[in-house]
């Protein structure tokens, strides 16, 4: 062990749940990060990662890493800042303990974040999105489940590190009428289930082992079901869908499209940015522009109110012969 390790035990284990009180997602973000680092570092430094001090990881050796995540994995502005943003909290977390690194820490800090494209976000229509709930198999049990993880997605909007977590005590197990949620920043909120949702749950309800983790959806070896596994169930279904939709083959279906599709047809049906904000559980409303952006019908609108301007059709003299003779070269 060396002087690195006991700190990064430190931070994961006791900093960040316990005095910082952060969420369970963010501690497992944070710990990926620093797996991912940790990999790199000792790739570049040709030792083990057991082996790794806190000196070697100094400002050109994270430039790399982040060059490493962009180029070599593929990750976007976006995940390149948000692993930026876990080196300097840990390394703010080690100014107070190791004080010998101060110098390079600041040097560290000093790594800007890149600037990030506002893209307009993507989502699927509602004949593809029908397309993709009726994918699965439901005369299998894997099916069922997958009929029912898609369907409570969609419907609550739900992100997908709250999909997985989901446990059952968070299932109204008597009425099946709602969802209590466990969202981003402790923020939490419960949720109505329509009809067809409520359908689908009470059928993998139904068929579920019930010696197993606590969490409602299960992989085949009755074990919580993870990220990684419901993007693969989801990208199976995706092919699956284009096959009777082939529109969808145009667009990236990740899980988070399935949430921006619940947020735009909120918003096509209820017109109020204010209820897509309280159902995603935003912490603001700025978040939620980005799907005013996105929708056609509000700038339709707001042109249709506008009144055209009342100009005369005419023809421009040049009061000027100079200027004549410009205008007609």
């Amino acid at each position: 062990m060396t002087a690195l390790s006991p700190h990064l035990a430190s931070f994961l284990r006791e900093h960040l749940p316990k005095e910082r009180r952060a969420s369970q997602h963010t501690c497992e973000a944070y710990a990926q990060c620093f797996q991912l680092l940790l990999c790199f570092a000792a790739d570049w430094l040709k030792i083990k990662p057991a082996k790794i001090e806190i000196e070697p990881l100094d400002a050109p050796l994270i430039l790399a890493f982040l060059a490493h995540l962009e180029k070599k994995r593929g990750n976007s502005a976006r995940t390149r800042n948000a692993r930026l943003a876990a080196i300097n909290s840990f390394f703010r977390y080690l100014e107070y303990r190791v004080p010998s690194c101060l110098d390079q820490s600041r040097r560290i800090h000093a790594i800007p974040l890149k600037k990030t494209d506002q893209s307009l976000v993507g989502y699927l229509t509602r004949n593809e999105l029908q397309a993709l709930l009726d994918a699965p198999d439901t005369s299998i049990i894997s099916g069922i489940r997958d009929r029912a993880m898609l369907h409570l997605t969609f419907a609550a909007g739900m992100r997908v590190s709250e999909l997985v977590g989901l446990q059952l005590d968070q299932i109204d197990r008597q009425s099946m009428s709602s969802v209590h949620i466990m969202g981003k920043g402790r923020r939490e909120r419960v949720l109505p289930l329509w009809k067809e949702t409520t359908a689908a749950i009470r059928a993998w309800l139904k068929v579920r082992p019930v010696d197993g983790a606590p969490e409602l959806f299960l992989n085949a070896r009755g074990q919580a079901m993870t990220r990684s596994g419901f993007e693969y169930i989801l990208e199976k279904h995706v092919a699956t869908a284009v096959r009777n939709t082939p529109s969808i083959a145009n667009k990236r279906v990740s899980p988070h499209v399935l949430r921006h599709t619940c947020a735009m047809h909120t918003l096509q049906a209820t017109r109020d940015v204010r209820k897509v904000s309280l159902w995603l559980g935003h912490a603001s409303l700025q978040s939620t522009e980005i799907y005013l952006r996105t929708d056609p019908t509000e700038k339709l609108e707001a042109l249709a109110a506008m009144a055209p301007p009342m100009l005369k059709p005419g023809r421009f003299r040049s009061p000027d012969k100079l200027l004549a003779m410009l205008s007609g070269g």
